[in-house]
């Protein structure tokens, strides 16, 4: 019997592609692990009225950790019109699969490395290294939102003085989305951060928000991380605002280590920090929780590339890695990052945004190769 179960969710586009560029790699790194494949994304959605079938979330409770590939989402009205029409009418309401694992699975700490890998002609600058852990259940993506607003939200919304100049605004010309944040989810994020800070020998924490505006929310989280740092005496803790962090970010890379965001947040800012190192083709993440852990690269599943084995597939590499690491498993993600790090100085193995003609299977190949 396997040491391991682990559950594999191609989903959609280049999901599919990357993945089965992944697959030999773990073969070749003989993890001694079942793997089980799973139904998610666009075409379960059209087709079943629901993009995270329930067999699926019975096998990831059934598995110890996943990884998974890549999903399409499409606005509210395109889901909608691309429904199977014998399921229309029926109030189904599309809502993006990986959010909604992280919030059923209470995946709340989103880790989301960033480092040059020396050889790399799409580095920013070299010898970048940072991390960033973004809340993953609560903030702007909580789902909780409004159109066209409901009477009992308008009446209570009315009691707010900032509200009134929209007051006599029709139903269905306005759009309300809530940004929900509780002490426990900032201060949980919070202490993963300055918990990896303390284990990986990193010397500052830096909380990434806007108080001055969001003053209740960013409120919450500032004073929640002041609380958090006295517990970490021997690591530096900073915060700064959102847009002036894209700023510095760009023009001081090298001052930061670990950042911790909200959800929306840390989104916008984990993709700023992937394009330092590369872009998304280098951007892993893994979805954890206290029990289980979904992983993935961060990009889309840019449908028009499905099939074609083009785009770079390091970041499912990475995120193969991040799995391993996870699991225990040290010594294999070391020699995988290994692996990847020595493929990328060579040079000889490239995908497209790289400069090079490789497709996705020949870099699985090259790093598999290498192990």
């Amino acid at each position: 019997m396997a040491k391991y179960r682990i559950a594999i969710l191609p989903g959609d586009g280049v999901g599919k592609d990357v993945i089965e560029a992944t697959m030999p790699i773990l073969k070749k790194l003989e993890v001694d692990a079942e793997y089980a494949y799973g139904d998610i994304g666009w075409e379960f959605w059209r087709r079943e009225g629901n993009a995270l079938p329930d067999r699926t979330k019975k096998l990831l409770k059934e598995t110890d950790a996943c990884l998974f590939g890549a999903i399409t989402s499409k606005p509210k009205k395109d889901a909608d019109a691309e429904l199977d029409p014998s399921l229309r009418g029926k109030g189904l309401t599309y809502f993006s699969p990986i959010v909604r694992l992280r919030q059923e699975f209470d995946l709340f700490t989103n880790l989301r490395p960033c480092k040059a890998y020396p050889g790399n002609p799409l580095n920013y600058k070299d010898k970048i290294d940072l991390v960033i852990f973004r809340e993953n259940t609560e903030g702007m993506y909580a789902g909780v939102e409004f159109r066209p607003l409901p009477d009992a939200v308008r009446t209570a919304l009315a009691t707010h003085p900032k509200f009134k100049p929209f007051a006599a605004v029709p139903a269905d010309e306005i759009a309300v989305s809530t940004r929900i944040m509780t002490e426990n989810g900032c201060r949980r994020i919070v202490k993963a951060a300055f918990d990896y800070a303390r284990a990986k020998n990193r010397k500052s924490v830096t909380l990434v928000e806007k108080p001055n505006v969001l003053r209740e929310t960013g409120g919450l989280m500032l004073e929640t991380a002041r609380e958090v740092a006295k517990d970490y005496p021997d690591i530096v803790f900073k915060d700064a605002n959102v847009d002036a962090m894209c700023m510095w970010l760009l023009k001081n890379p090298y001052d930061y280590e670990v950042l911790v965001a909200e959800n929306l947040f840390g989104d916008i800012i984990s993709d700023l920090a992937a394009q330092l190192v590369g872009g998304l083709g280098f951007a892993c993440s893994g979805n954890i929780g206290s029990s289980y852990a979904v992983f993935e690269p961060t990009h889309g599943s840019a449908p028009k590339y499905a099939g074609m084995h083009k785009v770079n597939p390091i970041a499912t590499f990475l995120a193969a890695e991040l799995m391993l690491e996870w699991l225990g498993e040290t010594a294999k993600a070391d020699a995988l990052d290994g692996a990847v790090a020595e493929v990328i100085k060579e040079s000889r193995v490239r995908t497209y945004d790289m400069g090079g003609k490789s497709t996705s299977l020949e870099m699985g190949r090259a790093v598999a190769d290498k192990l």
